[in-house]
């Protein structure tokens, strides 16, 4: 019997036995090798919700991770027992208008692991035995860590958000948030040839990491000058989920420039200066998820083309799920904790 880390409600998370399901033809059963805990995690532990996706059934959590494949349906032919592999937690349906014009991240039936935004619940990876579809997994031969496997995903959503910004060659790059996504935000943003990246947060920790990975410059926002701010990016790319952040990136923005949102901001809405986008014809675009990015993330770890590691603060078993989700919660302490399977 394994166990899996189940959250019933805000700061109700019980470790309960869970068999994994039977495996269909093209299914694979996989051992966790490390998990993540992202920002919508910490909102359903801490809230019982992300936005307007509220847990209506226990849900386990979990949506970054890598594994180890220990049994394998009779028509699987990409991975064998042993292999460790990174997984892609998207399960579009491939059939629907927005999957067939080629942005299956929008699908409308879209199964999203460890995700409460469709009822039944999706149920995630935050335990210790579960079954995935062949088409899920990348085999990952390189000699990489499972921990930096598991970081896959959130590169994605930075790749994803990058995407969305446009041309990005010798632009100046503003991201608010230096946490997770927006370190990977960062990374990406170098990759896609920003000339100058600016990060600001209102804690010293992320700022310190968001210049490891690679920011040219770090400020802290509650404290800086206005003029410090203003009018000086071509884009902006708000990760933080903080509507001062947004306020921040449509100050910063230059006239003519982009604003991706990547961070969720609270449900129950804002105040939006929309005559600023107008008058200063600003775009203004949001970013969900991740489409084919997930397998250009998993081939730039790989080909050691980016490194995750300064950001990973922590591994911790999975049978002290909540003293992880404690961490994971203190931005002083922490950027990416992993829980793993001992």
């Amino acid at each position: 019997m394994s166990i899996a880390c189940r959250i019933h409600g805000a700061r109700d998370l019980r470790l309960e036995p869970d068999d994994p399901a039977p495996l269909a033809p093209h299914d694979v059963e996989l051992r966790l090798g490390a998990a993540g805990i992202c920002g919508s995690d910490l909102h359903y532990f801490l809230h019982g919700r992300v936005g307007a996706f509220v847990i209506r059934e226990p849900l386990i959590p979990g949506h970054e991770a890598s594994g180890v494949v220990t049994r394998v349906g009779d028509a699987v032919t990409r991975v064998a027992p042993g292999m460790k592999v990174a997984i892609n937690p998207s399960h579009p349906c491939g059939r629907c208008d927005y999957c067939r014009a080629g942005r299956d991240n929008l699908c409308s039936n879209m199964r999203f692991l460890g995700s409460a935004s469709v009822y039944p619940h999706v149920q995630g990876m935050f335990r210790e035995r579960f079954v995935m579809g062949e088409r899920q997994l990348t085999p990952v031969p390189e000699d990489i860590t499972l921990g930096e496997l598991a970081c896959a995903e959130p590169l994605s959503i930075g790749l994803h958000g990058v995407r969305r910004a446009g041309e990005m060659m010798g632009r100046t790059v503003l991201v608010t948030g230096g946490g997770t996504i927006g370190c990977m935000t960062v990374i990406a943003a170098r990759l896609a040839g920003a000339a100058r990246i600016i990060v600001c947060d209102i804690a010293d920790r992320p700022l310190e990491m968001a210049r490891a990975v690679g920011a040219d410059a770090a400020v802290r926002s509650d404290t800086a000058h206005a003029s410090e701010l203003a009018d000086v990016a071509d884009i902006a790319i708000e990760a933080a989920g903080s509507p001062a952040a947004l306020a921040t990136c449509l100050a910063a923005t230059r006239r003519g420039g982009r604003i991706v949102q990547v961070g969720t901001l609270p449900a129950e809405g804002l105040h939006f200066p929309a005559n600023s986008i107008m008058a200063r014809e600003l775009d203004y675009v949001g970013a969900f998820r991740a489409g084919p990015e997930f397998d250009w993330a998993v081939a730039y770890l790989r080909a050691r083309k980016v490194d995750v590691r300064p950001l990973m603060s922590a591994q911790l078993p999975l049978d002290q799920a909540v003293a992880a989700f404690e961490l994971a919660a203190d931005r002083t302490r922490s950027t990416k904790v992993q829980l793993v399977c001992e």
